[in-house]
């Protein structure tokens, strides 16, 4: 006989084998009391399997394998074997592993038990939401030979408990400041130059001159030599004190007020027109606001007068009459100061894209930066991190009226756990859809879930995407709370 004779007649043999060896295999795995679930980073999987209807053919095996599937991820636990009496003790003798690995629990057929008590942990992975567990059972015949399988879904689809997390965690809501077309800032200043008794030029030496001057030219210069900034105006309002006529202190105001901008043209050379100037020849407001925090005895009535609709003049000379004392002091002590000027530098500053560049100039001249800047200079940083909230901080600082600004601040002082920051930033941060959610996501953190869920449907009216994932959270604590 030839060797292919033999092989064709050996194999026809092994067919025969197994389709005859098929067909006394019988009877099927009936599964109870299943259950899945999950215990923090773990899933129990837990079931009776009862065997007591399976028969299996002598050189057969039945591998029965739960599995965990969902899509395209599967995972299969440890298998149940069960043995015909040749495959058994082929297994056995051999020293091999069982078909599915060591992990199977095999048995001979005929000492298989009745039930077996199916019970293992295995690592939670978020795949397995909404996943199904499958029973599949396979039939082997000799040399391993995979007669066929079936397949039964047992449970399913698995479904992790709602927990609340120890802490109320939700996103956190920045706004993005429009970019400034062009960053317009102005500096003010206040100048006190003497001049003689009713006189209106300026001399550079005399009494105090020297060093309010020089004050002059150390403001201005310190704008006009930055390189990221241009100067665009200069104004100058000239002020004079009560005392004297209304008419000689204009005079006084608008002549003075004229020489100090002649002085500083002739420094500059700035230009026609890039000196605005105005005067007010008697700075009453001044006086109020000393008055005000004063202690003088004369208080009530001094400020009634200065509050009335008297003239000028008469004002002056009803404090003098009716409170001679208090005026005295007042000339002496406080209507030098009245006579000032005050000063405006207006420039402009160039824009800033590299956000290394910006970076450095929060922490060392956070002035020239726009709030859209300070924004970029936090792209990238972790939220919560000391440079992450140390931008949005200075930001609220340079910018401490801005909705935004203190509505990105209060989100930082969040992100970093700062409850007591965060409502003093929100008192500020307007009523818009971020500022709304955000006052949600605090009255949550701060376990006033009342208030929490009223913000945050409010927020979720308004259109911010956020709210609903925030309400989902809250929902965990309300019902632990209820629990």
């Amino acid at each position: 006989m030839t060797d292919m004779k033999r092989s064709i007649l050996l194999s026809a043999a092994l067919i025969a084998t197994s389709l005859a060896s098929v067909a006394e295999t019988s009877g099927q795995p009936f599964i109870q009391n299943q259950r899945m679930v999950r215990n923090g980073e773990l899933v129990t999987v837990d079931m009776d399997v009862v065997l007591s209807d399976i028969k299996v053919d002598r050189n057969q095996a039945l591998i029965l394998t739960p599995v965990i599937v969902n899509g395209a991820n599967e995972l299969e636990l440890p298998a149940i074997g069960i043995y015909g009496r040749n495959r058994y003790y082929h297994y056995i003798r051999a020293g091999k592993g069982m078909i599915s690995g060591d992990r199977e629990m095999a048995y001979r057929s005929k000492e298989a038990p009745a039930s077996v008590d199916y019970n293992i942990n295995v690592a939670y992975e978020p795949w397995m939401e909404g996943a199904k567990l499958v029973f599949r059972d396979c039939n082997y015949g000799c040399c391993n030979l995979l007669l066929g399988c079936d397949e039964m879904a047992v449970f399913g689809p698995f479904k992790s408990p709602r927990i609340a997390p120890e802490v109320f965690e939700a996103a956190f809501a920045f706004i993005t400041p429009a970019a400034e077309e062009t960053k317009t800032r102005s500096v003010d200043n206040r100048a006190y130059i003497d001049f003689p008794v009713n006189k209106t030029v300026i001399y550079p030496d005399y009494r105090g001159n020297v060093v309010e001057l020089a004050k002059i030219r150390n403001n201005i210069d310190s704008v006009r030599n930055d390189k990221d900034i241009t100067i665009t105006s200069l104004s100058i309002k000239g002020f004079a004190s009560p005392e004297g006529t209304y008419a000689n202190n204009e005079r006084l105001a608008k002549g003075r007020t004229e020489a100090l901008k002649d002085y500083v043209e002739s420094l500059y050379h700035f230009g026609t027109g890039f000196i605005r100037t105005s005067y007010d020849p008697e700075d009453w407001d001044g006086l109020r606001e000393y008055v005000v925090t004063s202690a003088l005895p004369g208080k009530t009535g001094i400020l009634e007068i200065i509050d009335s609709n008297l003239a000028p003049d008469v004002k002056d000379a009803r404090i003098k009459k009716n409170f001679p004392g208090d005026y005295a002091y007042l000339l002496r002590e406080v209507y030098p100061a009245l006579r000032h000027s005050d000063y405006t530098i207006n420039f402009t500053i160039r824009e800033f894209t590299d956000v290394n560049e910006i970076r450095n100039l929060v922490k060392n001249a956070p002035q020239k930066l726009s709030l859209n800047e300070f924004y970029l200079a936090a792209q990238g940083l972790e939220p919560g991190s000391d440079d992450f909230c140390e931008i949005f901080e200075t930001a609220v600082r340079m910018f401490p009226a801005d909705n935004a600004a203190n509505l990105n601040a209060a989100s930082a002082s969040l992100s970093r756990g700062d409850l007591k920051a965060a409502e003093t930033f929100l008192r500020k941060a307007g009523d818009s859809r971020e500022a709304v959610y955000t006052r949600g996501v605090l009255a949550a953190k701060q376990r006033d879930f009342k208030t929490a869920r009223t913000l945050l449907e409010k927020a979720q009216n308004m259109g911010e995407p956020n709210a609903a994932a925030a309400l989902e959270t809250l929902n965990l604590f309300e019902e632990a709370e209820n629990n």
